[in-house]
C-alpha cells in the first residue's frame, strides 16, 4: 500500500513538514514530533500509514458525541503518534510509547469494512488521527462514495490549509479544547492554544461539532477558566455540546482524579453560556433536555440511550428544533 505524503516538501537540512504547527525539519532517518512523519532517504515517508492500532464498532456517545447519531454504533479505528505529549494521555500506549499491534489496511479496505460492519460511517479516533492526515483524506473520500459519515476526534493541532481540507470530508467532529491557557498548552501539551481555537471557528462552520475538555484538579479546572472556555464556544454558537469529563491519573499525571464535587460549579458556569453541557467519565445527569419546555428528550445511562420525546431534531413535546442530527 501506497499512501502519498503530502506537505512534506525538501528543506535545507531535511524535510519540512508543514501538516501541523510544530513545522518540524526532519533530518535523513528520522522522524517529526509526531513520530509517524518520516524522512527516507531524503524523501518524505509515512511508515505508519493504514496501520491500524484498533479497528471496532463503537458507540457513537463513547467519542464522545451525544447529538449526532444518538443511540448508533459507529466503526471506529485508531492509529499510532501524536503531535501533542500530554502527560495524562488516556492513550499513551499508541499515542506515545508505540506498544505495536493491530494490521494495516488500505484505504480501500478501510471503508470495505466499515460498510460491512453494518455502521454508518467511519470514526477516526484513539490517538491522534490527523497526524495520518494522507490516509484519512483518501478513506474519508472512499468512505463518502458508499454513503458513509466521517466523523473526526482529535485535539484539533493543524495547520489553516490542512485543516480546510480535511474538514470538507468530515461529518462530525469532537474536539478537544484540553485548556483556555495558551502556557498550559506550551508548557505542560508541548503545543500552543490558538491553532486549536482557529480549527474549533472552522469546524465549527464545516461540520456538526462537539467539544471536550478533560477536567484536572488545579491545572485547568477554574470557574474562570470554565467560564472562557464556554463564552468562547458561546461566540460561535451556544448550542455546541461541551462535555466536560473527569480526569483519572495516567500516564505520567499522579494528580487526584476529578471528583462530582469538582465538577458541579463549573458545569453551573459553563450552562451559564452554553445550552448543551455534559459531564463525562462520571455518574450524572447527562441526559438533553429542551430548552425551552424542559422535556426529557434522551435518556443516558452510561451508553444506554433511550430516545424519549426528540423526534426527527425537534422536541416531541413543544416542536422547538434541537441541534441533533441523522443524515
Amino acid at each position: 500500500m501506497r499512501v502519498t505524503p503530502r506537505y512534506i516538501q525538501p528543506a535545507d537540512g531535511g524535510l519540512r513538514c508543514d501538516l501541523c504547527p510544530h513545522r518540524c525539519l526532519i533530518a535523513d532517518g528520522r522522524s517529526g514530533f509526531c513520530g509517524v512523519r518520516t524522512n527516507s532517504g531524503g524523501k518524505p515517508d509515512l511508515p505508519y500509514a493504514g496501520l491500524l492500532s484498533t479497528a471496532a464498532l463503537d458507540p457513537i456517545e463513547k467519542k464522545p458525541l451525544y447529538h449526532y447519531h444518538p443511540g448508533e454504533m459507529i466503526y471506529s479505528i485508531g492509529f499510532y503518534g501524536c503531535n501533542l505529549r500530554c502527560p495524562f494521555c488516556q492513550n499513551y500506549a499508541i499515542s506515545q510509547e508505540f506498544i505495536r499491534g493491530g494490521e494495516r489496511r488500505s484505504p480501500e479496505e478501510t471503508a470495505a469494512e466499515a460498510a460491512g460492519s453494518g455502521s454508518f460511517g467511519i470514526a477516526y479516533t484513539y490517538s491522534e488521527p490527523l497526524v495520518h492526515f494522507e490516509f484519512l483524506m483518501e478513506t474519508a473520500a472512499l468512505a463518502r462514495e458508499r454513503g458513509l459519515k466521517n466523523i473526526l476526534v482529535s485535539n484539533g493541532f493543524l495547520n489553516p490549509e490542512p485543516a480546510a481540507e480535511i474538514l470538507s470530508l468530515m461529518d462530525a467532529a469532537n474536539i478537544d479544547l484540553k485548556s483556555f491557557s495558551d502556557d498550559f498548552y506550551r508548557r505542560t501539551l508541548k503545543g500552543s492554544l490558538a491553532p486549536v481555537l482557529d480549527f474549533i471557528r472552522l469546524a465549527a462552520r464545516k461540520t456538526h461539532l462537539e467539544v471536550t475538555t478533560l477536567v484536572i484538579p488545579g491545572q485547568n479546572d477554574s470557574v474562570r477558566e470554565i467560564g472562557e472556555i464556554a463564552r468562547f464556544l458561546a461566540g460561535l454558537d451556544p448550542e455546541i455540546p461541551l462535555h466536560m469529563s473527569c480526569y483519572v491519573p495516567r500516564y505520567k499525571y499522579r494528580v487526584r482524579a476529578t471528583t462530582g464535587s469538582d465538577l458541579l460549579p463549573l458545569l453551573h458556569e459553563a450552562r451559564r453560556h452554553l445550552v448543551y453541557v455534559y459531564p463525562g467519565n462520571i455518574a450524572g445527569d447527562a441526559d438533553t433536555r429542551c430548552p425551552r419546555c424542559g422535556a426529557l428528550l434522551i435518556r443516558r445511562s452510561g451508553y444506554r440511550v433511550e430516545i424519549v420525546h426528540e423526534a426527527g431534531g425537534f422536541c416531541g413535546n413543544c416542536g422547538k428544533e434541537i441541534p441533533l442530527r441523522r443524515e
